[in-house]
C-alpha cells in the first residue's frame, strides 16, 4: 500500500492559516512576535526533551499544541505561556503509563495555568465567515485523519450538542442559544484538535466512544452546576485519569504515528513489548 499522508501537517497548516488570518484580519489578541516565541519554545522543548530521552526529535507534536496555545492561551505575563508551552511538551515525557502519556499536552498545559488565576481562554472573536472557514477544515481534517481518532470527535461533538440542546428544551429556552453556545472557535479547537489526539484517548472504539461522553457530560457539570468557565476543558483534564482504567477494561491495539504513514503493518517482533494486558502488543512510542 502506498503511504499515507501524515494528518499533523494538515493540522499544522490550519491551525497556521487561522492564525496568520486571525492575526492580520480579525486582530486576535496575540501579536506575530509572540506566537513565534511560543512556538518555538515548543519546538525547542521538544529538542530538548528528546535528547534527554534518548529519542527521535519529531517537531510536529509540538508545533500542533504550540500553535493551539496561541489560538487559545492569553496572558499579560509572556513567561506565563512560554511555561504553558513547555508545561505541554514536558507532560509527553514525564506523565506517562506503561508507556503512553495520559494528558493531552495543550490541555493539561492550559489547565495547570488557568490554576494561577493570572492566565485565560479566548474563545476566538472569529465573525460567521472564519467561523465556517475553519469548520470546514476541521472537516476535511477529519477526511485526512481517518485512520486516527474521528469516532471520538464525532461521540463528543453528538453528546455535547445534545445536552445543549436537551437543557434549553428542558428550560424552554429559544434554540438561538444552545446553537450559539457551539458555534465557538474555541470548541471546534478543542473537538478536532484536543480530544482527538490518537495518542491521549483510549486505544479501543468502545472506550474512546465511553471517553467522549463522560467529558461531555463532565462539562455539563462542571459549566452548569460548579457555574465555571472552560468546562470542557477541565473536564478533559480529569477525564483524561481514566484512560489507563478504560485500556485495562477495553484493551487494544495502541495508536503509533507510524501506522498512519505506512498503514496497518504487522509490527516486527523487536518492536512490541507486553503489556500485561491478554497479551497485546503495546508499541514503544514517544510522541
Amino acid at each position: 500500500m502506498k503511504p499515507r499522508f501524515d494528518p499533523r501537517i494538515y493540522q499544522i497548516t490550519a491551525l497556521t492559516a487561522l492564525l496568520i488570518y486571525g492575526i492580520s484580519a480579525l486582530h486576535f489578541d496575540v501579536t506575530a512576535a509572540r506566537s513565534a516565541l511560543i512556538l518555538g519554545v515548543a519546538i525547542g522543548a521538544q529538542a530538548l526533551c528528546s535528547r534527554i530521552w534518548g529519542v527521535r526529535f519529531d517537531p510536529r507534536s509540538a508545533a500542533i499544541s504550540g500553535l493551539s496555545l496561541c489560538l487559545l492561551l492569553r496572558s499579560n505575563s509572556v513567561v506565563l505561556v512560554l511555561i504553558a508551552a513547555v508545561i505541554a511538551v514536558g507532560s509527553k515525557f514525564v506523565i506517562r503509563w506503561r508507556g503512553k502519556h495520559i494528558f493531552n499536552p495543550t490541555n493539561v498545559a492550559i489547565v495547570a495555568l488557568l490554576l494561577t488565576g493570572r492566565v485565560w481562554v479566548s474563545p476566538g472573536q472569529w465573525g460567521n465567515v472564519a467561523f465556517f472557514a475553519f469548520l470546514i477544515a476541521c472537516l476535511g481534517g477529519i477526511v485526512v485523519n481517518r485512520a486516527t481518532r474521528s469516532d471520538v470527535t464525532f461521540a463528543f461533538i453528538v453528546a455535547w450538542s445534545a445536552i445543549l440542546i436537551g437543557r434549553s428544551l428542558w428550560l424552554g429556552e429559544p434554540m438561538a442559544i444552545p446553537i450559539h453556545r457551539l458555534e465557538n472557535g474555541a470548541l471546534l479547537l478543542f473537538t478536532f484538535f484536543m480530544i482527538s489526539d490518537p495518542r491521549t484517548t483510549p486505544d479501543s472504539r468502545t472506550g474512546r466512544i465511553l471517553f467522549a461522553a463522560l467529558v461531555a457530560a463532565g462539562a455539563w457539570y462542571i459549566q452548569f452546576r460548579l457555574f465555571r468557565t472552560n468546562g470542557i476543558l477541565w473536564s478533559l483534564a480529569i477525564t483524561s485519569l481514566l484512560t489507563p482504567i478504560l485500556d485495562a477494561l477495553l484493551p487494544a491495539r495502541r495508536f503509533e504515528w507510524r501506522d498512519v504513514g505506512q498503514a496497518i503493518l504487522p509490527v516486527p517482533a523487536n518492536k512490541i513489548a507486553t503489556s500485561g494486558q491478554a497479551g497485546l502488543p503495546v508499541l514503544q512510542v514517544t510522541d
